[in-house]
């Protein structure tokens, strides 16, 4: 009988866990931006995806009738790359902002200025990301691994980009925080390390949550 080689079995190991990228944000990415994170529990959007969110015990939807949207800010400052424009940034922020009211008003009112009877969404975008995209299964095989590592070298491989939100509610009356949601979003793979991450392959993702935001619903607490 023929056995593995340790060193083929932890090279498998670490090929197929680096193919599976997060679909949450780790606490490591955590930026700042929220006030705290130690109450944050896993759940799921509207849309069946999964986030991290906390939701005050204190909660009542039926509260506000209207919604004053904060144009998103960027937590930290972002550093623009070669892959990753200042321009780019700018339009991810403005359409996200604009989704959001977007898919809002079709749920409740949306004002222009706070309300006393009104719920305050405030958002930052935390991070945009692209890195190389993990290595497939099938590529274990020792002349496709060869393959992999010359091309991920030559900047050929396809790229996953990826945008984090951090976005809390407060209640305009009183300021306190009454739900705080952090997420992680996958956009659309990019050719290689040259192609530039444009608006377009972040739209679906920035679609999808402006959805879950218009549809969410906070369960039972």
């Amino acid at each position: 009988m023929r056995y593995a080689n340790p060193l083929c079995l932890a090279l498998l190991t670490a090929l197929l866990l680096s193919g599976c990228a997060s679909q949450t944000t780790e606490p490591t990415q955590f930026s700042g931006y929220l006030a705290d994170y130690s109450q944050l529990q896993p759940a799921t959007s509207a849309t069946g995806a999964p986030v991290l969110r906390w939701i005050s015990p204190q909660f009542r939807s039926e509260r506000y009738t209207a919604v004053y949207v904060e144009k998103p800010t960027f937590y930290p400052e972002p550093v623009p790359s070669d892959q990753v424009s200042a321009q780019t940034l700018e339009s991810v922020r403005d359409y996200l902002h604009q989704a959001l009211i977007r898919e809002l008003q079709g749920r409740m009112t949306v004002v222009n200025e706070p309300t006393m009877d009104s719920l305050v969404l405030r958002s930052a975008i935390t991070g945009v990301t692209v890195s190389t995209e993990g290595l497939k299964a099938y590529e274990v095989i020792p002349v496709a691994l060869v393959l992999a590592a010359a091309t991920t070298a030559a900047g050929t491989r396809d790229r996953d980009s990826a945008i984090f939100i951090e976005l809390e509610g407060l209640d305009a009356r009183t300021s306190e925080p009454v739900l705080r949601v952090v997420r992680k979003g996958h956009g659309l793979a990019l050719e290689n390390s040259s192609t530039q991450l444009t608006l377009e392959d972040l739209k679906p993702v920035l679609d999808v949550w402006a959805r879950d935001a218009r549809d969410f619903q906070p369960g039972p607490r």
